[in-house]
């Protein structure tokens, strides 16, 4: 069993809906932390932006997106996280990835989807939690406005150990951002690591970044604060989970329930 796992927050801007250089752009901050780290995040729609130009924009599983990151997984040997516009199937998903440097693929199509910019009007939502097995280690996919819904990322039975979630959360929401991961953290009794954009993107909307990833208990491991072009590592402790979930088995007295 790997007791510890390394994750990288690679925060940065992104290009507005151009693919092919955020491709190149993000593969070389990839580079950056090859050798340092064990999975390494990406902000949500990070080859385009949070755009609604879906029909213009969206890739398909065959490319080039996805081979470009089996190709970073493999050369960097490590496992690259974040989302991006597809079409399948002939509907369109914000569909986070998984992708490790063995070129095992897991996929999470976003489930609840952001209605104040339409995103429910171009997007299919999911309907499908994913959860990975990955050195030993379970991992919880989510996406940006997940993060609002509790019902959606409750832990039963400690069937993960680490939730993620990647984003494009705007500065005039900081304060939620802020407060609903440790939130997140503490009530699944898991660590929470956050990736979120910076800059200003092509509809005039602000980011500030502030990638942060929690302990367990709340415990601010590590910060991005809004600096651009950043990576924040930390070392996550399966040994220290576990001793917590057995000391205080919180999760012994959930609640029962079932999502429609």
């Amino acid at each position: 069993m790997a007791d510890s796992l390394r994750i990288s927050m690679i925060q940065s801007h992104i290009i507005w809906e151009d693919r092919d250089e955020n491709l190149g752009y993000y593969g070389e901050l990839l580079r950056r932390v090859s050798g340092k780290t064990d999975i390494a995040v990406l902000p949500e729609t990070f080859t385009t932006g949070f755009s609604m130009e879906v029909e213009r924009l969206a890739d398909t599983m065959d490319g080039p997106t996805v081979p470009a990151i089996k190709g970073w997984a493999s050369k960097y040997n490590l496992a690259v996280v974040g989302s991006f516009i597809v079409k399948d199937n002939g509907s369109y998903f914000n569909r986070a990835f998984f992708i490790t440097p063995e070129g095992d693929e897991y996929y999470y199509d976003k489930r609840h989807l952001f209605r104040m910019a339409a995103e429910d009007k171009h997007f299919t939502a999911g309907d499908k939690r994913t959860i990975i097995s990955y050195k030993d280690w379970n991992i919880c996919l989510q996406v940006c406005y997940d993060l609002r819904f509790p019902v959606w990322s409750r832990n039963r039975n400690n069937e993960y150990d680490l939730l993620i979630y990647v984003a494009n959360w705007p500065e005039a929401r900081k304060k939620v951002w802020k407060a609903l991961l440790p939130a997140r953290a503490i009530e699944n009794m898991a660590y929470v690591c956050g990736v979120n954009r910076v800059g200003i993107d092509g509809k005039g909307f602000t980011y500030r970044g502030d990638s942060m990833t929690f302990s367990p208990k709340g415990k601010k491991l590590a910060d991005a604060g809004k600096r651009e072009e950043i990576t924040r590592t930390c070392t996550l402790n399966k040994g220290d989970l576990e001793e917590l979930r057995a000391k205080f088995p919180a999760w012994k007295d959930a609640d029962t329930f079932s999502i429609g």
